[in-house]
């Protein structure tokens, strides 16, 4: 009986296990099944509750964390989605999984969505290591070393949040007449509600304010949107994107689609009205319908208007070869009832989606955003020419301007001039506002990030300005974040700090090292003559000198012949350059009777025959092998150059099939020696005083090639600490020098730890340890382009001194050290 009983209860412990499992793959079913329909709502619900349950293979968690994450992603709740991604990220050291590493890109997008740059810059730097070849990751990880480059116009703007906003989104002005269109989904209070499935808002609709005087404001107080609360929002209750056009599904060339501009994290409002002074009119006519309308340009006679639609037209809908209704440009003439003979642009596809439209000054280009196959990214930016009867085939703007993020919210300014939204070049995060120079449908010169008050951490688009930039209108949902779009208001009240940033490093030629109170001298794009001095770090710092423009610096300091230096603002971008200027001491004639005191065979008379110096003085030889760092092979060919300081005179010896050198040399100077052959460098070497007491002197000299590591001297760290000592400072000049020897060299500065605290500890402090170092080199004047950093913890140590392992400090001290890596030498 017993035995029976316990049959009976073991199988419906079974049929309950098999029962909760299946209920369990059930769930995540319903959740893949809403994730793959962009229903992300319903996506995130299914997948939160999937998670908290048992059972669930680490495997299964993974993919629903990816996918929760993604889907809180999509519908712009930030605080959420980086909560989801640190829980994936969690324990993880060193070099990223093969599967993690998109994920990882998608992190450090949300981190900087959230302000913590520094935490996005060290996402950003792991994903640059595997994905070597996409620029997003290096060009973001470069800014957001300081991001406060991007604040220098702050104070310029005024920036008013205005009454026209509802808590619906609304957002991409244009003018019409003496008033705006603009895009909302605020809903209708008669008639039926529609909503869109996959975040429950309403459809887009476009709006008309006939009198732009009518619209009041109040003052937003923004710095860079940064300012929002940090406590994720609590799951529940409707929400998503507004305004947001990623309804269209995933193309094989893109990530996501036309339009992000919404979410659902709530922020603080910092003070924000939230009831409108004004309402404006719903455009009346046949362009509204009963699915999203986007934004739409005019043609300055209120005769015509081209406008974005999902693909809906004369009551019929169209859908993709995947099922999706894609977004289209139409083109509608007015009348006095509304707008008639509404059409298709003929580049428009079923496949892919087109939209975003701006309009030349003359009307004759017509700008626009589209994923469609062919681009460099997930959505790129086209131009068209009308030819007097059509549009033609569109043309991709480059490389210039797109890249392999999205593109979108095309404006051009009355000079021609082009405005754009961008999360693929630089910024402050999620979507930002950038500008570039067109010569006619050609962009010139760099891309320019406008910076904040105008870019925030959150989404940025859909400017209108003029040709000047004083003033004009943008959207934002840097207020609450998520879903509430705003239109914004700015008026520039000063003169921006446009064109580069140049920091000038002027040094000791000898040794490298920073020299102050240097005086450069240069003629300004006015012609007139500037003077500035160099500061205790050898620094001098330049603003907004002009694009495209050849400037001669002139550097002169007591003690030092003047260098002269030309430098080409040509190819600037957001980050200052920097231009290096060596000076040189002049060289004093010999003093015999000096080098007589301190050469003993100078004062026994001795002369002998030297062919690369007249000194007098006891000769001996000078000998030496190459040998290459790693194999100790010897190298052949290798240019070896030995200079004399009592004279300054140099030799020359190429090495032969042994690696081997010889000079002849005089008793009682210093010289310095170095190797050079294509491809190769050396750290040289320095002999004072030598002698030749003891007969011939040997001198060794060890090459190194791109892809070695070779240890900087003296580069040491206090326990538990990343700050740098005075040593490690002396070790680091040598680094400097070595870096201004080699102008084309770039390295990865690689710093560990010893095994002492946890692991997560030292990986931590040896990032940080890794960075100051690389700060210190910034500082002297090397560009952040040449160098690169990583921690590496605790996981490689030189000796036994692991977890468990008694070590005296020394011993431990040899951990905490700092090595370079050649990763580049021409």
């Amino acid at each position: 009986m017993t035995v029976r009983i316990n049959i009976i209860g073991a199988i419906f412990m079974a049929a309950l296990f098999i029962g909760r499992v299946q209920a369990q793959e059930a769930l995540l079913k319903a959740a893949q099944h809403h994730y793959e329909s962009l229903s992300y709502i319903k996506a995130i619900d299914a997948y939160e509750s999937a998670l908290t349950k048992k059972g669930i293979t680490e495997a299964q968690k993974l993919d629903a964390r990816i996918k929760l994450a993604d889907s809180y992603t999509k519908i712009k709740d930030t605080q959420n989605a980086e909560r989801v991604y640190r829980e994936i990220f969690e324990g993880s050291t060193g070099e990223l999984s093969d599967d993690k590493v998109p994920v990882a890109l998608k992190y450090a997008q949300v981190l900087a969505s959230n302000g913590k740059y520094k935490e996005a810059q060290e996402m950003y730097d792991k994903y640059t290591r595997k994905v070597e070849d996409d620029p997003r990751g290096k060009g973001f990880s470069k800014l957001y070393n300081d991001v406060s480059v991007l604040s220098k116009n702050a104070n310029c703007y005024k920036v008013d949040y205005l009454s026209i906003n509802t808590n619906s989104s609304d957002f991409s002005p244009s003018y019409f007449k003496n008033g705006l269109v603009f895009v909302s989904n605020r809903r209708s209070t008669v008639g039926v509600r529609r909503v869109f499935g996959w975040n429950d808002t309403p459809f887009l609709d476009l709006y008309f304010l006939d009198n732009v005087s009518a619209i009041g404001g109040q003052a937003a107080g923004l710095g860079t949107g940064t300012e929002e609360a940090r406590t994720p929002r609590k799951r529940g209750g409707s929400g998503g994107v507004l305004g947001s056009d990623e309804y269209t599904a995933p193309t094989a060339n893109d990530t996501r689609t036309i339009g992000t501009y919404g979410g659902t994290n709530v922020g603080l409002g910092l003070g924000y009205g939230d009831k409108p002074q004004t309402e404006s009119d719903r455009m009346s006519g046949s362009i509204n319908s009963k699915y999203h309308e986007g934004p739409s340009a005019f043609f300055k006679d209120g005769s015509k208007v081209i406008f974005t639609r999902n693909n809906f037209l004369n009551g019929k809908t169209k859908r993709s070869s995947d099922g999706i209704t894609k977004l289209k440009l139409y083109i509608g003439e007015a009348n006095k009832d509304g707008w008639k003979n509404i059409k298709e642009l003929p580049f428009n596809s079923d496949d892919y989606s087109v939209g975003h439209p701006a309009l030349s000054p003359d009307e004759k280009l017509l700008f626009f955003a589209s994923d469609m196959p062919g681009g460099f990214g997930g959505t790129d930016l086209y131009v068209s020419r009308y030819d007097g009867s059509s549009w033609t085939a569109p043309v991709n703007l480059g490389k210039n301007v797109n890249t392999k993020g999205n593109e979108m919210f095309p404006f051009v300014d009355d000079k021609g001039h082009l405005y754009f939204s961008s999360d693929g070049h630089a910024g402050l995060g999620e979507l930002d506002i950038f500008f570039s120079q067109l010569d006619g449908t050609t962009p010139k010169g760099r891309v320019i990030n406008l910076g904040s008050p105008i870019n925030s951490s959150k989404d940025d688009f859909g400017i209108l300005t003029d040709g000047f930039r004083k003033a004009g209108y943008f959207s934002s949902n840097r207020k609450r974040g998520g879903d509430d779009d705003d239109i914004y208001k700015f008026d520039r009240e000063c003169e921006l700090k446009e064109g580069c940033d140049l920091i000038i490093a002027v040094y000791d030629a000898e040794t490298k090292m920073p020299l102050d109170n240097a005086k450069i001298v240069y003629e300004d794009k006015d012609g007139t003559i500037k003077e500035k001095m160099s500061d205790a770090d050898g620094s001098v710092k330049l603003e907004g000198l002009e694009q495209d423009t050849e400037f001669t610096f002139r550097a002169t300091r007591e003690g030092y012949n003047p260098n002269t230096v030309s430098f080409s603002t040509k190819d600037c971008d957001n980050e200052p350059s920097r231009l290096e200027i060596p000076m040189a001491k002049p060289k004093p004639a010999v003093d015999s009777t000096t080098l007589a005191q301190n050469n003993p065979s100078v004062q026994s008379g001795y002369t002998g025959n030297n062919p690369s110096s007249t000194l007098p003085g006891n000769r001996c030889f000078l000998k030496g092998k190459v040998t290459m760092q790693g194999t100790n092979q010897p190298i052949a060919g290798v240019l070896v150059t030995l200079r004399n300081e009592c004279d300054n005179s140099t030799q020359t010896a190429t090495t032969d099939a042994t690696g081997t050198y010889q000079f002849q040399v005089v008793e009682g100077c210093d010289y310095t020696i170095e190797g050079t052959k294509d491809n190769l460098g050396s750290k040289g070497k320095r002999i004072r005083r030598l002698s030749c007491k003891n007969g011939d002197v040997t001198a060794d000299i060890m090459m190194f090639s791109t892809g070695d590591i070779v240890q900087v001297d003296n580069i040491y760290f206090e326990y538990g600490r990343y700050n740098l000592r005075p040593d490690a400072r002396a070790g680091l000049d040598k680094l400097v020098k070595l870096m201004r020897q080699y102008p084309n060299m770039k390295v990865e500065l690689r710093a560990h730890t010893d095994s002492r605290s946890d692991s997560d500890f030292n990986q931590t402090l040896s990032d940080n340890r890794a960075k100051s170092s690389a700060n210190y080199l910034f500082k002297r004047g090397i560009s952040r382009s040449r160098v690169e950093f990583k921690g590496y913890g605790e996981t490689m140590l030189v000796n036994g001194c692991a977890d468990g392992v008694t070590c005296t400090e020394e011993q431990h001290q040899l951990n905490r050290r700092t090595e370079i890596k050649i990763l580049q030498m021409n």
